[in-house]
């Protein structure tokens, strides 16, 4: 199976030996990291550094002059990324043999919502989610679109992952986070992430639902939740807390905006991008499901771009519905966490791959060369030695 690891520019540059020893882990292909969010990432076997903090979400190389006169646009990154950061690391990766795949995390951007507020989800009780730009609103899509295009098809790569190409939620760990202290479920969440920003509004009125009445219905079916009682788990959960036609309505206005946006990126991407070139998206097949691997229709999904990268950290069920398909050629990943400790199982890695293929995963990606400890790559060049 062709396997591929996630890497930041940060783990190369300025390491010698990092490309020649991410090309000995035994992996075909790296998943270099060119528009990502603000993170706090260890480096533990750097020469000039142990901590990198990227502070705000940055394309990582510099933009061109698409963005000229615009008022979203990425944000460049600081001394973390200087430069044509990622071209550097591409390039000592590819001199290593490695094909090079791009990274590019879309709407997920804290700095934007603390700039411009107004493009950010708002939940029922009028609460923004800065990390969290509201993928209804044109001139956010415009930008993502623009963004995708731009970030996935840099020189010499052969392929993008698009991550975050839907809506985002509550389930962020933004600063110190402290948002666990009720369990809300998944209907919970779910309800928690429906945004009420005015493009929002006008979107539920337009399935026949008054925005003020929805808002009200959903803090009230919250409500027992904040005091405790379970959420009757999954999209029933949601029906019956909601309603059966305020919880459609609702579906009807997110599918079709996260449809249509994904559909439009992944045309932009393949514009911009030469023959051959791969579009994947990190996606869930639970199709109400939010974050950085939104939820997609199987069916719909791989007849629009090249396949998916699949969440495996709580198991390879999540696999089936896209293997299920029969869609041939369509790439369908698992992304298998090895690092320890983060609650990866790089021990593991050789039994999880065998069950991901009998899952149906047609290739492997590995989260996250760069975090790993010197332990835990050992296991992994062991594990893909023997596949």
């Amino acid at each position: 199976m062709k396997t591929s690891t996630f890497v930041y520019p940060w783990d190369v540059n300025g390491d010698p030996e990092a490309a020649d020893r991410i090309a000995a882990l035994g992996v075909q292909q790296v998943t270099l990291a060119a528009a990502y969010h603000s993170t706090r990432a260890l480096t533990p076997r750097h020469p000039r550094h142990r901590i990198v903090t990227a502070e705000h979400a940055a394309v990582l190389y510099p933009t061109d002059g698409r963005w000229e006169g615009r008022e979203l646009k990425p944000y460049a990154a600081g001394d973390w990324a200087l430069g044509d950061a990622y071209g550097e690391a591409a390039a000592a990766l590819a001199d290593a043999g490695l094909e090079v795949h791009t990274w590019v995390v879309l709407a997920h951007n804290s700095r934007l919502g603390a700039d411009r507020p107004d493009t950010s989800v708002v939940n029922a009780y009028g609460d923004r989610y800065p990390w969290a730009p509201c993928i209804a609103q044109p001139a956010t899509r415009a930008y993502l679109v623009d963004l995708a295009a731009e970030a996935a098809v840099r020189p010499g790569a052969r392929g993008t992952e698009l991550e975050s190409l839907g809506w985002y939620g509550l389930q962020h760990l933004h600063a110190h986070d402290k948002t666990g202290g009720v369990g809300l479920g998944d209907a919970g969440h779910y309800l928690m992430a429906l945004c009420f920003c005015p493009t929002c509004r006008a979107g539920y009125g337009e399935q026949g639902v008054d925005a003020d009445e929805l808002a009200a219905a959903v803090r009230d079916a919250l409500e027992p939740l904040w005091q405790g009682a379970p959420d009757g788990g999954g999209w029933a959960g949601v029906e019956k807390l909601l309603g059966e036609a305020k919880a459609a309505a609702t579906r009807a206005w997110r599918d079709e905006t996260a449809r249509t946006l994904q559909e439009t990126a992944v045309r932009a991407v393949r514009e911009a991008a030469p023959e051959g070139f791969q579009v994947l998206l990190h996606a869930d097949p639970v199709t109400y499901h939010v974050g950085a691997n939104p939820g997609v229709d199987p069916e719909h999904i791989l007849s629009v771009a090249d396949g998916v990268v699949v969440p495996c950290a709580g198991g390879t069920g999540l696999l089936t519905p896209f293997a299920e398909q029969g869609r041939e050629g369509a790439v369908i990943a698992a992304n298998l966490p090895v690092v320890s400790g983060m609650g990866g199982s790089p021990h593991t890695l050789a039994a999880d791959a065998a069950q991901a293929r009998r899952r149906g995963a047609t290739e492997l990606r590995l989260y996250h060369a760069g975090l790993a400890s010197d332990g835990d790559l050992t296991a992994v060049r062991s594990a893909l030695a023997g596949l």
